[in-house]
């Protein structure tokens, strides 16, 4: 009975994170932000890295300081590489993150773009495009492809910082990361 109560309960968190998300995506930020920040503050610093991973990934969306984001960004980074850190190839949740790299990367050459630190964003970038194997035939995963273009002729332009050429944002679409392939 306890290994299907743990069971429950990941998904039970997953699912609060991606009603947040579909919060965001209404154009509620404020509240997105809140409730991100509020699961946040339940799971902690500590707390399964997968869920601290999916959680600083969308929370740095909600962020209006570039800096901020940077931050969100860099601590989903931080729990996708903690997760993903001797695991085997197998298991479903390292999968997820290792799938979640080229955006992870991505939005952190976007950030660093924006903050004015031109070699890191291209840093990013770089690994973003050496993790795009791992990214499905799908729109999800053209659209990070499509992202990693569009910042690429971005960061060899010199024109105006913070949007991309067609005014969207440089990073790619968010997706709440999948546990099971």
């Amino acid at each position: 009975m306890a290994e299907g109560q743990e069971q429950a309960a990941p998904d039970a968190l997953l699912t609060r994170i991606g009603q947040a998300v579909m919060l965001h995506h209404a154009g509620d930020r404020e509240e997105a932000r809140q409730r991100f920040l509020g699961l946040w503050a339940e799971i902690g610093e500590h707390g399964d890295p997968f869920h601290r991973c999916t959680l600083a990934h969308y929370l740095a969306d909600t962020q209006d300081d570039p800096a901020d984001e940077l931050a969100w960004d860099l601590r989903a980074l931080s729990a996708a590489e903690e997760l993903t850190r001797g695991r085997p190839a197998g298991h479903q949740r390292a999968l997820a993150a290792r799938a979640l790299y080229p955006a992870l990367h991505l939005n952190l050459a976007a950030d660093y773009a924006r903050l004015g630190r031109r070699e890191a964003a291209r840093a990013h970038l770089r690994q973003a495009r050496g993790a795009a194997g791992a990214l499905g035939d799908d729109g999800y995963g053209e659209g990070v492809r499509t992202a990693i273009g569009r910042l690429a002729r971005r960061l060899d332009e010199d024109g105006p910082r913070g949007a991309s050429p067609e005014g969207g944002p440089w990073g790619p679409p968010r997706q709440r990361p999948q546990e099971g392939f």
